[in-house]
């Protein structure tokens, strides 16, 4: 998918919509991973990689085509220069966000597994001499640490 512009113009003004649209965004993840809804994130999933998808395209088309927007008028390609440093102060925020969410649920994983295996009865075996004696229960936690 790429962008359909008429002139250089259009194609700056879509290209900073864009980001515009995309910024907007990753910083409503952010918000929803800073207050715990990362299933309020995973919602806009979608639509955050098909437009991150299209930027990445998009950019790449006009690094290597600067002719391309070279026709813009200059107050509108110096908006488009600006337009990806709010994008960047975004996902760096979006960043610290999910590697908190990470910290957090891998903590709970690991207490929870803890506190299961610290409750955990021994059970009871008979041994040869039919006289019971502890014996080791079989146990089986895994814990992905790159989850």
């Amino acid at each position: 998918m790429a962008i359909a512009a008429s002139d250089a113009t259009d194609r700056v003004e879509q290209l900073i919509l864009l980001t515009d649209r995309l910024t907007e965004l990753v910083a409503e993840q952010a918000a929803a991973f800073e207050q715990r809804q990362p299933q309020t994130a995973a919602a806009m999933h979608e639509e955050v990689s098909r437009l991150a998808n299209l930027y990445r395209h998009e950019s790449a088309r006009v690094r290597g085509e600067p002719s391309m927007i070279s026709g813009a008028p200059a107050e509108l390609r110096t908006q488009l220069v600006q337009a990806p440093e709010a994008f960047d102060a975004v996902l760096a925020r979006q960043g610290r966000a999910i590697e908190a969410a990470r910290i957090i649920t891998e903590g709970l994983v690991k207490a929870i597994a803890e506190e299961v295996a610290s409750q955990r009865s021994q059970a009871s075996v008979y041994g040869s001499g039919g006289q019971q004696s502890g014996g080791a229960s079989a146990t089986a936690i895994t814990l992905n640490k790159r989850a």
